[in-house]
């Protein structure tokens, strides 16, 4: 009988699911995001098992056998029994595990060697093994507390300066333009409307408005994407005593989330940051979080 294992990458702004049969890669979909917050375990499910069934379809399964899901937001015991509750009741899997998608990133980059994976993507946070096997953490605390230079702390800084550009408290930025166009506001007025109602997702999807900005030369932008860099660094370091004093001993590192993408601009910004920290090794290539979901299961 063949060994059909789903592995889950939920994050905020998507939902990645791979299907194995027999250790071979034969199913992929990607669908919304599906982070997951206490009282919204069947939404995030019904997420979940929709992108899961495609890519299961894709492999020619109707059902897998192991469903392993790393989730944004399920840090907590009490929310991944949420989830794993509202799972079952998908009935599309025999057994089901519910980690965080910062492990499932760590399986990914190192398997069960020692490292740090840096995450950018709506949120933001840093964790770590370390050489005896345990897991530290460091951000991850949410939009309201934390989650420095991460999407939502992109869009929102880039929010401010239109807004104290419109006031004439800081100098004029292309990065007016650049939202306006993204929002489809036609004022700033409007825009000031669209911020009142935006979410979280919604906030964070005018990173890329930054980017532009910042590649065509505005200092504004560049700015911003220059304190995102800074704040995910100190995310890192903030790790590093977990793996002894000896500052000859390489720690090995990697990047994960929708804004650092391999050779994108904030990886090529956190990367320039993170070589002052000579012990660092930073992995190269893109890294896909839900094939660490699959090792986790042993598949």
């Amino acid at each position: 009988m063949s060994r059909v294992i789903v592995g889950i990458d939920a994050g905020g702004s998507k939902t990645v699911a791979i299907v194995a049969v027999d250790g071979q890669l034969l199913g992929r979909a990607v669908g919304p995001g599906a982070k997951m917050r206490t009282g919204r375990g069947i939404a995030c499910a019904s997420i979940i098992a929709e992108v899961a069934r495609r890519a299961l379809a894709e492999s020619g399964r109707l059902r897998g056998e192991i469903l392993v899901a790393g989730v944004a937001g399920a840090g907590r015991e009490a929310e991944r029994e949420e989830l794993r509750q509202a799972l079952r009741t998908e009935a599309f899997t025999d057994r089901i595990t519910i980690t965080g998608d910062t492990e499932i990133a760590l399986a990914a980059a190192f398997g069960d060697r020692p490292g740090v994976v840096v995450t950018a993507g709506t949120g933001s946070m840093a964790a770590a093994r370390d050489p005896a096997g345990r897991l530290h953490r460091t951000g991850g605390f949410g939009w309201q507390m934390g989650d420095e230079g991460s999407g939502y702390a992109i869009g929102r800084a880039a929010l401010g300066a239109v807004g104290r550009a419109a006031d004439g408290r800081s100098p004029r930025t292309d990065l007016t333009a650049q939202v306006l166009s993204v929002t489809k506001s036609g004022s700033i007025d409007a825009l000031v409307q669209w911020a009142a109602a935006a979410g979280v997702a919604e906030v964070a999807g005018l990173a890329p408005a930054v980017f532009e900005a910042a590649q065509s030369g505005d200092t504004i932008a560049a700015g911003i994407m220059d304190y995102a860099a800074r704040e995910l660094a100190a995310l890192v370091f903030q790790l590093l005593p977990h793996f002894g004093a000896d500052e000859r001993a390489p720690v090995d590192l990697a990047m994960s989330g929708g804004l650092l993408f391999h050779d994108g601009p904030l990886h090529r910004l956190l990367s320039a940051k993170l070589v002052e920290e000579s012990r660092l090794r930073i992995r190269q290539g893109p890294l896909e979080p839900a094939a660490g979901a699959l090792h986790l299961a042993g598949g």
